[in-house]
């Protein structure tokens, strides 16, 4: 689709640009590659003393099985620091296996819960807010930044600006393939902040219905996925019965009026 820009939408997109430099990008992806090295660092080093055993896939089981907590942790949290927008890796399947009962982190349900649920929403709020400084990064390019001129951004950004919180924390609480809320909170220049406790909020939860449900159920562990589903049902019907009732109020109004 090609876009013209008219001399108005140019000073526009640079006076853009200008406030997207004003977040500090650098300090930003230094403590992030920090936090990174700092967690691949301790995992080589544990690594050294308790090895994982490749000999076969009974003995990989076996070494997973009793490798410290410490080693299942970094090693969940480091995959779920790297797993974001540009790196889309599914997230679901490594937190069910960290909080399966015979490999879980803990040996006792709510502990297990709490852990897998906190080290997993920090590493991914981590991962979530190094997307919204990678966009804030794209955006300081004009012909970028010329993207919130067309209609499209312009209806996703009016449905962004009713609720931003809660938008950020549906998509994180939900299991959504694509979310499109943290490329909206980068453009919208939305807070880092709030963006940041509406996604470790939302993660927190969804982590934690899952480990608890494979801690608990095992071999049932898609009824996690059931659950997830069924939230987003009632928040979907929740939405659309409040929607219903102020189409109903409004039309008292107009008859009451008329």
């Amino acid at each position: 689709m090609t876009m013209t820009t008219t001399p108005e939408q140019l000073v526009d997109a640079e006076a853009l640009t200008a406030v997207y430099r004003k977040v500090t990008l650098r300090v930003w992806f230094v403590f992030y590659l920090a936090v990174l090295l700092t967690a691949a660092a301790t995992l080589a080093i544990l690594l050294r003393r308790e090895p994982v055993s490749l000999g076969s896939w009974e003995a990989f089981k076996e070494s997973v099985k009793t490798a410290s907590p410490a080693v299942k942790l970094l090693v969940f949290g480091i995959y779920m620091m790297l797993s974001c927008t540009f790196l889309p890796l599914n997230t679901s399947w490594i937190t069910a296996a960290v909080a399966m009962e015979q490999y879980a982190v803990t040996g006792e349900l709510w502990t297990t819960v709490l852990a897998v649920s906190v080290v997993g929403a920090t590493a991914s709020t981590m991962a979530n807010l190094n997307d919204y400084h990678v966009f804030t990064l794209l955006l300081r390019h004009h012909r970028v930044a010329r993207v919130r001129h067309l209609r499209m951004y312009q209806s996703a950004v009016g449905w962004f600006e009713k609720a931003p919180f809660l938008l950020l924390f549906i998509f994180n609480l939900l299991p959504i393939p694509i979310d499109v809320t943290r490329m909206l909170a980068a453009t919208h220049r939305y807070s880092r902040w709030p963006f940041a406790a509406a996604n470790f909020l939302g993660r927190w939860i969804r982590y934690g219905i899952i480990a608890y449900v494979t801690y608990s159920l095992a071999d049932k562990g898609y009824v996690a996925v059931l659950v997830l589903l069924g939230l987003a049902f009632v928040m979907a019907m929740g939405r659309v019965m409040t929607e219903i009732l102020r189409r109903m109020r409004s039309n008292e109004k107009h008859e009451l009026s008329s």
